[in-house]
């Protein structure tokens, strides 16, 4: 009886031992499952931080230049990116005024932009297709192409946001399409996305 109880609590330890290694480590499926949605995440977070969309003529929440808006030649800034994600097939763009009395107002949509161009010259022609193969759509004033910054008179400053999209395709649309068309096109599409807002008033 003395020699079998030894044993019986040598046992009895090294099966709690076991069970406390076992309970503090998660299955090797559900590690996987967590480390993978994880790095998944970061990736795609990384890919749309790392795009990015600059202007030679004004930097993010500064006054945009007065050429580039009703009061002046009324063209389009230039514009330039970097940084974008593996398995770019085309790049979209879309201006807007958030600020303006009737509700957003759209000043700019373009799409199938190649993604080998790195930016867009100032002063971009006013047309449904431009040589790269780009296509320009409608505008709030249902005019193709850029139309600039034009806020009522005493309206206070108004924010422009020029929003830069990657896709992993091309979109399967016509020129001359609406902001909204372009936006159900690209639903499912986008690999990552870049802003720069600038601003303008008139008093």
């Amino acid at each position: 009886m003395s020699r079998i109880r030894p044993t019986i609590a040598v046992c009895a330890a090294s099966l709690l031992t076991w069970c406390l290694v076992a309970c503090s480590q998660g299955s090797p499926r559900e590690e996987a499952s967590g480390a993978s949605g994880t790095n998944e995440s970061a990736a795609r977070e990384e890919r749309t931080m790392a795009m990015q969309l600059r202007s030679a003529a004004f930097t993010s929440g500064t006054t945009i230049p007065v050429e580039h808006t009703c009061e002046g030649r009324d063209v389009s800034p230039a514009l330039s990116w970097s940084d974008l994600p593996q398995g770019t097939q085309s790049l979209a763009l879309i201006t807007d005024d958030p600020d303006a009395p009737a509700g957003t107002w759209v000043h700019w949509v373009m799409y199938d932009i190649p993604p080998s161009d790195s930016g867009l010259q100032a002063s971009v022609p006013v047309g449904a297709t431009l040589a790269s193969g780009a296509k320009q759509g409608k505008n709030s004033s249902s005019r193709i192409g850029y139309s600039g910054p034009c806020p009522p008179r005493g309206h206070g400053r108004h924010r422009y946001f020029f929003k830069l999209y990657a896709l992993d395709r091309k979109v399967d649309l016509a020129p001359s399409a609406t902001k909204e068309e372009l936006l159900r096109a690209m639903q499912g599409h986008i690999l990552a996305e870049a802003q720069l807002m600038g601003t303008y008033s008139r008093q």
